[in-house]
Formats: structure tokens, sequence, C-alpha cells
């Protein structure tokens, strides 16, 4: 009996949708509207004291995990560098695989890259440390130690995307004491219960279901 082939440019075009979800009340009611969120605009707060904060285009997007839709276990940044910045300064570890991808912001051309960005991974005598000058990806694996992350020369935009497979960003730290502690970040968002309060990563929200 030989192969059948399977050819996805020789399927015809579907049908017209029939179900247009075009509202958030749509939206609020229908089976899978808890999937499609609509990224909100940031203003990152996020810089050490005493540096400027134009060293990223706002406003900036992030989707932040299970309290955005419930029961994802993914977080994702959407930066654009445009000068120098020491990013992140505390070597840390994660309990599920974080990937960093730098590309070139000069759009279209994401490979229109004039950048050196240095990335540490590993820690103490293991500690291998990278220049990065051109379109990359780093995996960092679970529980693998990482940072310092520095833009070292930024010529040209570069897109900074960090994706961690977890449904809140967080890390874990190691103490000046010899303790370790976990530290748990979800932007600069309002509660989603309480409109007045600034989220204070409680994890109330990681414990909704999208098909409930």
């Amino acid at each position: 009996m030989g192969e059948s082939k399977f050819d996805l440019r020789k399927i015809p075009k579907p049908e017209e949708p029939k179900n247009y979800i075009l509202t958030d009340a749509a939206r609020a009611n229908s089976r899978f509207g808890k999937l499609v969120f609509a990224l909100p605009q940031e203003r990152n707060e996020i810089a050490a004291e005493g540096d400027p904060e134009d060293f990223v285009v706002k406003p900036q997007a992030y989707f932040r995990g299970a309290s955005q839709i419930p029961g994802a276990e993914f977080n994702q940044s959407f930066q654009i560098f445009v000068k120098p910045f020491f990013l992140d300064r505390v070597q840390h570890r994660h309990i599920k695989d974080e990937y960093l991808i730098f590309l070139g912001a000069s759009f279209p051309n994401v490979f229109d890259f004039d950048a050196k960005i240095e990335f540490t991974i590993g820690k103490g005598d293991e500690a291998e440390t990278y220049l990065i000058t051109q379109p990359t990806v780093v995996r960092v694996p679970a529980g693998v130690y990482h940072c310092p992350l520095n833009f070292k020369e930024v010529n040209k935009p570069v897109l900074f995307l960090a994706t961690l497979f977890t449904p809140m960003f967080g890390g874990i730290y190691d103490l000046p004491d010899g303790t370790t502690k976990e530290l748990y970040y979800n932007g600069p968002m309002q509660c989603k219960y309480n409109k007045e309060k600034k989220c204070d990563s409680c994890g109330k929200c990681l414990q909704e279901r999208w098909d409930a």
C-alpha cells in the first residue's frame, strides 16, 4: 500500500466563520472567550535607582500568564531597547525553562542588528558569559543560574523577548545569609479583583480555569 500524500497547500479555503466574537460582552458569554486577551499598554516601573527610564520604547507589552488567560503557563515580554542598559544584575534561576530572544527592531528586517549584549549562564567557576552581536535565541533550562544581562551597546533598536513557562513570572534568588527566596512580579497591574489595589502577586487568579 503506497503512502497517501497530504498537501496543505492544496486544501480549499474554509467557509466564512459563522460566529464572529466582536464585543467584550460577546466574548464573556462565549465558549473560548477567556483564551483571547488583548494586551494592555504598560510602562515598566523596574529600573535600578538612579538609572534613566528612556532605555526602552514606551508603552511596552507583556503577557502576564495565568492572571490574563486562566490556566496559561507562559509569560512573554515585548520590549524594544534603544539605549544601553544593564537590565538584570542579579543571578537567579527558574523552576521552568526560559527563552531569551534578541532580534533587530529596525523593521521589517529583524536581521538588521547592531548591538552588543552580554549574558551569563552558570554560576561560580562554571559561569560563561556570551557576547550577543546578532539575532540570537538562548534557552535557559530549569534550575540553571543565569544573568547578569547587560545591553552594553545599542546602535540600532533591539527587540527583546523573554519567555518563561510558568503561570506567573518569578525566580529563585540566593540570599546573603545562605538561604533562597522565590520572588514573583506581575507588573504594574491592577488587582484582578480589586481595581483600587495594585497586584501584589498573591496568586489567587492563578487558580482560575478558562472553561469554568
